[in-house]
């Protein structure tokens, strides 16, 4: 697994594809990553300034398989 670029170089990856000067599969390519490398990068950039909704991904804890397979409390509410 290649070594994470730095978050200027991310930041000014996004500005580079929003400024809409070439396709983002050409600049990616000029910058040395791959396509979608840079689209995950401008979808989290949305998300961390609040334009999209979205969720911190590998954040997120889910139950566990025996909380989704317990029966339902019926003294709990709904």
């Amino acid at each position: 697994m290649p070594a994470p670029h730095p978050p200027e170089f991310r930041r000014r990856a996004v500005e580079l594809a929003r400024g809409k000067a070439a396709p983002v599969a050409q600049i990616a390519k000029d910058l040395g990553i791959s396509e979608s490398c840079l689209r995950n990068w401008m979808a989290r950039a949305d998300i961390d300034k609040g334009k999209k909704q979205g969720s911190g991904g590998h954040l997120v804890q889910r139950p566990s398989a025996a909380a989704r397979t317990a029966p339902a409390d019926p003294s709990r509410p709904l």
